[in-house]
């Protein structure tokens, strides 16, 4: 088994970072306190190529695998950009895969260049206030009428909703109780944002407050038969399409947070002098770090092991869940020993640690929490009873 990056991937690696790191740590600090999306950072990205970089060619995108977006994402992460950074572009990366792959060819041309080029942006629209993980109990409904559908609903923590023009959007087209599975019955439509339709409002929230989060209420809103992406009531299965790219994406951003938070820490403990020597001299110091980094070493195989094997056509929905598990604990396990390296002045805003910590908790919540990965593995990999 071959471990090591082609030259291509290194030089996108190297690229990535040096482009991401010219955005300091007190530039993430000031988008995130101020609640301002990082628009520099945006159009530096955008205008680098960086945007539709699994985007295919034709659609003037780099035509690259998830691996590479992945690589990506976690140097921008590491930057100590955080998910700040990346969640400017995480979803032009793995939304519009559903478009790439069942989208009509219209949709494709309409939204794919303008989204690699970084002129469109496009928001995900799949939880609900009352639905939660369970995707199957959506609310949201598309009626059929003449020349479309009529859309009503809710939608909860839409990331970058209010930066958007389109949304990608789930809603049932069949209710539950008509179906004969709670899988069937949804589709998936590309919609406008239309302010006299489409309602949001911020989130306010513990972190990556550079890029909001959104309740959205849909009132009324008619959108074309076009619109559709694939198959009426085919919905949930196209949604799958983006699942595992997405948990193999956010792994790599795990790891970014946690390996900039364990370099400030390192960094620290080098410098910080107490009874005469270093305190990284000190192994109550020293070992916890050391720990951190094996853990983040890792988990990072089983990341690379996820994106290889969805890049390869493989099935790889364990390990794209055990690698969303293991990086976001890795990454946390990193910020939190990076606050405790730094004792008290881990807990001030000056040395961005409670900011990698902050965002770093993030992870083990979304897309999914730790405890529905241990649910998937337990059901679907050990083939015990399912238990919910």
């Amino acid at each position: 088994m071959h471990f090591e990056l082609s030259e291509d991937q290194a030089n996108l690696r190297a690229g990535a970072r040096e482009l991401a790191r010219s955005f300091s740590d007190d530039y993430w600090a000031g988008c995130d306190a101020d609640t301002r999306f990082p628009w520099e950072f945006y159009n530096a990205f955008a205008e680098g190529g960086w945007l539709g970089i699994a985007i295919p060619e034709q659609y003037g995108g780099g035509g690259l695998g998830v691996l590479e977006a992945a690589l990506l994402l976690e140097e921008v992460a590491a930057s100590g950009a955080g998910m700040n950074g990346c969640s400017t572009m995480h979803l032009t990366i793995f939304g519009l895969n559903t478009i790439v792959k069942h989208g009509s060819e219209q949709l494709r041309e309409e939204v794919l260049p303008a989204a690699a080029d970084g002129s469109l942006h496009v928001c995900f629209g799949v939880t609900e206030p009352d639905a939660g993980t369970d995707t199957t109990r959506i609310s949201t409904f598309a009626e059929r009428v003449d020349g479309g559908y009529r859309i009503n609903g809710r939608k909860v923590w839409i990331t970058k909703a209010g930066d958007s023009q389109k949304m990608v959007l789930i809603a049932r087209t069949t209710r539950r109780e008509d179906v004969s599975r709670p899988t069937d019955g949804m589709s998936l439509f590309l919609i406008d944002i239309d302010p006299e339709r489409v309602h949001l409002s911020p989130i306010p929230k513990l972190g990556r407050n550079a890029v909001s989060s959104y309740e959205v209420v849909i009132d009324d809103l008619f959108v074309p038969e076009s619109a559709r992406i694939g198959a009426e009531g085919d919905g949930f299965r196209y949604l799958l399409d983006g699942l595992n790219p997405e948990r193999i994406l956010l792994a790599h951003e795990a790891l970014g947070i946690g390996r900039a938070a364990l370099d400030k820490a390192v960094r620290y403990a080098q410098e910080r002098v107490v009874f005469d020597r270093p305190i990284g001299q000190n192994q109550g110091i020293a070992f916890p770090l050391a720990e951190a980094a094996t853990r983040l070493d890792a988990a990072e195989l089983m990341a690379r092991n996820a994106a290889w094997r969805y890049d390869q056509g493989l099935s790889c929905g364990k390990e794209a869940n055990m690698a969303k598990w293991l990086c976001a604990d890795a990454g946390f396990h990193a910020a939190d020993q990076a606050i405790q390296t730094h004792g008290g002045m881990g807990y001030a805003r000056e040395y961005h640690v409670e900011r990698y910590f902050r965002e770093s908790r993030i992870l083990r919540l979304a897309p999914v929490s730790q405890e529905m990965v241990l649910n998937y593995v337990s059901h679907h990999v050990l083939g015990l009873p399912k238990s919910y």
